[in-house]
């Protein structure tokens, strides 16, 4: 919990979404922001070529969340972004991806309103997204999925409250994006074929998407952790089942050509 009284602002904090790591993904908005920050405040996530788009005089803050690795606690962001709006005209709380998508946006919204903070929304370009996009895998297509869930596999470590019904979105979804689920997937796996999806259900995993250094990982849900156990594929990673990743080899093609590990 922040603190309950309201503070005197000289300036405002946006929460900005930095998109997934292509810096031509950022939007106009946000990227004028960064031209004009007083502050920014960063999450692990956000590329080297996004940070450098942020003012020369402006001071930059390193407050990323990685497994195993918190620089700051979640509670102490939200205190440096109170105190940076206390004496700052603009400063920008940097996520990943998407501020209100799996980033934390809403609650750090929420504690900033109640603490009289002025806070503004920027959103960005989702890596659930963005991440097949550039490896020729639509989430959705008239021929293979008519609808898509976006997921944590955070949840299932036990960090956070366990709320995912794996059960439900085997029954419901014909495609699913799962964040964060590399370390937990040999468990969430387990979950969907007991769920009923087929042990040679398509999956896919994009690390570091759109940035240059992406890699993919295509399998089925039989082999797939056998393959990232031989390939010693790693996190950050987003995890795509279901049919639609049938169309990785056809319309991957059209993008640039990326470091590619596929069975």
């Amino acid at each position: 919990m922040t603190q309950q009284i309201k503070t005197q602002c000289q300036g405002k904090v946006y929460l900005v979404g930095a998109g997934p790591g292509d810096p031509g993904l950022i939007t106009v908005k946000g990227k004028t922001l960064l031209e004009q920050a007083d502050v920014v405040i960063y999450d692990a996530l956000v590329s080297p070529a996004i940070l450098e788009m942020v003012s020369p005089q402006a001071q930059k803050i390193d407050a990323g969340k990685r497994r195993g690795r918190h620089s700051k606690l979640q509670a102490e962001t939200t205190q440096l972004l109170i105190e940076s709006a206390q004496n700052n005209a603009v400063v920008v709380r940097l996520k990943g991806g998407d501020p209100f998508v799996f980033g934390r946006g809403g609650e750090e919204m929420s504690d900033l309103i109640d603490a009289g903070v002025p806070v503004e929304v920027v959103p960005g370009i989702t890596s659930g997204i963005a991440a097949p996009a550039y490896a020729g895998i639509p989430v959705t297509h008239r021929g293979y999925s008519s609808s898509v869930t976006f997921v944590t596999g955070h949840e299932a470590v036990g960090k956070y409250r366990p709320n995912v019904n794996w059960d439900a979105i085997a029954k419901g979804s014909e495609t699913i994006v799962i964040y964060m689920g590399v370390y937990q997937l040999p468990k969430i796996i387990m979950q969907l074929l007991a769920a009923g999806l087929a042990a040679d259900t398509p999956i896919a995993l994009i690390r570091w998407g759109t940035r240059s250094e992406q890699a993919e990982l295509v399998g089925t849900l039989e082999d797939i952790v056998s393959q990232i156990e031989a390939t010693q594929f790693e996190a950050p990673a987003i995890v795509i089942i279901g049919k639609v990743v049938n169309l990785h080899n056809q319309l991957a093609i059209s993008r640039p050509a990326l470091v590619s590990i596929q069975h």
